[in-house]
């Protein structure tokens, strides 16, 4: 083979392996920088949730009126369920309090037609340890904007590699992790037995008493000024607050290492800002069963359905009766009472 042809093979052999390569990665689509879905990128892996989301919020149709924002227990909440309201769920693992603000602003810019906002809060979030860190956006904002930001994603073969584990993943058409997305941005999480849930449950709250409760939390005391600042982002009574609901024994583990004082002042935060809050996070019919739990601390996404139901619909919904009250300073007083009583029978 003489040279000439010797190199034009090479250029062939790289212009081919090249377009399969971007072809493949485009079709599977695993950074969610475009929107089509089909019956082999229908389920997708977590890779960098921050960078995807911003990256959906950057490059994909603005046809949501709301927004949703919590950690990776709002995941699970599916934005379908919330019926007319068109959400789009940018929740994250492990968001920070302090992620609140410069998401929101960032969503706002790229979509001027955002008409509430949706805020979930975890309690063990409002920890000095948790909170006092500066957190925002910017990185994955600068990130997305670079030059060229998806044509050198479709180039890339670490991309590849996401692509192929989304096909085979998408090709079983299973749920085998802890969470995973469709192209509707719904996350799922794996079925597991009662015995392995309870398994989860304790492994859980042996890691919740060792790094967030008991001599490691201390409460933020700036914790209700940054919500306000978050607050302040939106009009008046476009902003919807509720408490993310942890299995009540992981609760009863807040309880046991002195904590339920600080989940009080929280609560009383929350409503002193914003007015009101939906809370979700106290012993009731929903989180008194630990089958409604992955692990005691993220809920399966039925028990979202009742979340936005409950939140979309109020007394009129149909999720369980004692699951989620509206809190205000007008009731607030009675309904920690209620809790105080539902604690004092953990005992």
């Amino acid at each position: 083979m003489s040279d000439k042809k010797f190199t034009l093979t090479i250029v062939i052999l790289f212009v081919v392996l090249t377009s399969s390569v971007v072809s493949f990665n485009f079709w599977i689509d695993p950074l969610w920088h475009y929107s089509h879905a089909h019956a082999y990128n229908d389920v997708q892996k977590v890779i960098n949730e921050r960078e995807q989301k911003v990256a959906q919020l950057q490059f994909e149709e603005k046809d949501y009126d709301t927004l949703l924002i919590g950690s990776s227990r709002a995941t699970y909440i599916h934005p379908s369920a919330f019926d007319d309201w068109k959400v789009f769920n940018a929740s994250v693992a492990n968001l920070s309090m302090r992620e609140y603000y410069s998401y929101l602003l960032y969503a706002k810019s790229q979509n001027k037609h955002i008409e509430r906002v949706i805020l979930g809060v975890d309690f063990f979030k409002s920890s000095e340890q948790e909170a006092s860190g500066a957190r925002s956006l910017d990185n994955y904002e600068k990130k997305v904007n670079q030059p060229f930001y998806r044509s050198k994603n479709l180039l890339s073969l670490q991309v590849l590699d996401y692509s192929i584990d989304n096909f085979n993943l998408s090709r079983k058409n299973s749920i085998s992790e802890d969470r995973l997305y469709n192209r509707k941005g719904e996350a799922f999480a794996k079925k597991l037995s009662k015995d392995e849930i309870e398994k989860m449950t304790s492994s859980k709250i042996e890691r919740f008493k060792k790094t967030f409760y008991g001599e490691r939390y201390t409460y933020y005391s700036q914790y209700a000024e940054i919500m306000a600042k978050v607050k302040d982002v939106m009009p008046d009574g476009a902003t919807i607050v509720f408490t993310t609901p942890i299995s009540t024994e992981l609760f009863k583990a807040l309880v046991d290492t002195g904590l339920y004082d600080d989940y009080e002042v929280w609560l009383r935060d929350l409503v002193n800002v914003y007015g009101g809050v939906w809370n979700f996070m106290y012993p009731n019919s929903v989180t008194n069963d630990i089958r409604n739990y992955y692990d005691g601390h993220h809920f399966y996404p039925e028990t979202g359905d009742l979340i936005a139901n409950r939140i979309k619909n109020g007394l009129a919904s149909t999720s369980p009766s004692d699951f989620g009250v509206y809190v205000t300073s007008d009731n607030i007083e009675a309904h920690l009472q209620e809790v105080r009583s539902l604690v004092a029978e953990l005992k």
